[in-house]
Order: structure tokens, then sequence, then C-alpha cells
């Protein structure tokens, strides 16, 4: 059985914290900004569906009997999956309120 380390998870959290930090920033005056935006967007949309799939095959692969597949590495994958799917949409709730209150400003 394969057992989760604590630290390497926040090692993992850290150095993403780092490279989120070191991302160029995003203005509207910079050209091709949207595309970056844009681009990073889709990359963890991306992440989050590959997740999610991971999640799901490791959970039929455990219902099948498969070798190799224990519950909890089913149960750590699938809570992972929650999580970012969970994240993702709390992002889109911020980005579609932020659209709604631009929208509603008065020119």
């Amino acid at each position: 059985m394969e057992r989760i380390d604590i630290n390497s998870v926040l090692e993992q959290i850290r150095v993403l914290k780092a490279q989120a930090q070191n991302a160029p920033p995003v203005s509207g005056s910079v050209p091709g900004a949207e595309a970056s935006f844009s681009t990073i967007l889709r990359q963890s949309i991306d992440t989050v569906n590959n997740q999610q799939v991971k999640s799901a095959d490791m959970a039929q692969a455990f219902e099948a009997g498969e070798e190799g597949v224990d519950l909890v590495n089913v149960m750590v994958e699938m809570q992972k999956a929650s999580v970012s799917f969970e994240a993702m949409t709390q992002v889109r709730n911020k980005l579609l309120s932020a659209y709604q209150e631009v929208m509603n400003m008065p020119i």
C-alpha cells in the first residue's frame, strides 16, 4: 500500500504557489494578454478534467478488483478531483461575478 506523505503534498503546493507568483502579470494594455489568460484557463480546466478521469479510472479499476489498486488511493484521488473541481467552480463564480459587475457599470 502506497502511503501519502503530507510533506510531499505541502511541497507540491509550495511549488505551485511559486509558479503562480512568477507568472507574468495580465494587463489589458499588454497585447496578447487575453491569449495568455485563456491559455492558463484552458490548462487549468484540462488539469481538473484529467484528475477527474484518473479518479474515475481508479474507481472503476477498484470495482473490477484489479491488482494493485487499493481503496485508500482511490479515495485520495477522488478527494483530489473533488477539491480541484470545487476550486475551479469558485474561480468560475468569481469570474462571472466580476463580468456582471463590469457589465453593470455606468458608461
